[in-house]
């Protein structure tokens, strides 16, 4: 995902703090969860426990969207639909610079199954809002 595909205008949410992430469950239902995410270059990417029922739904389906909502303008988001591509991180080194930006040390939230994916995006469609602008 490129962020020439994000209007310069939406930019900046992408080094706020949380955003939302939805993937397809089993049953076909979207599952929703809050996410910690880190820019880096080109690309939006997330770091996720692969205990976690999100890294089981991206394996069995790819579609995700990415939704971030501007808590100091909310009717200004940006939302990015696409495909996850994941990718191995034995060593936690994605990890731990997202841990960075957060404050935090991801391993304390993963328990005993210490391993861990990156997930990139490949953007479909990008949605950058702002209703009080018309857009």
């Amino acid at each position: 995902m490129t962020p020439a595909q994000i209007p310069s205008s939406h930019l900046d949410l992408l080094d706020k703090g949380t955003a939302v992430l939805a993937t397809n469950g089993p049953d076909g239902r979207p599952q929703l969860s809050a996410v910690w995410f880190l820019r880096v270059g080109d690309d939006v990417k997330i770091s996720l426990s692969t205990s976690r029922q999100k890294v089981k739904n991206l394996r069995r389906d790819p579609a995700i969207t990415f939704f971030i909502l501007d808590f100091e303008a909310p009717t200004r988001y940006l939302e990015i639909r696409g495909d996850a591509v994941l990718a191995d991180d034995p060593d936690y080194a994605f990890a731990d610079l997202v841990g960075a930006k957060y404050g935090a040390d991801l391993r304390t939230f993963d328990g005993d199954d210490l391993e861990r994916v990156v997930v990139s995006i490949e953007a479909s469609r990008v949605n950058a809002v702002d209703l009080l602008s018309g857009h």
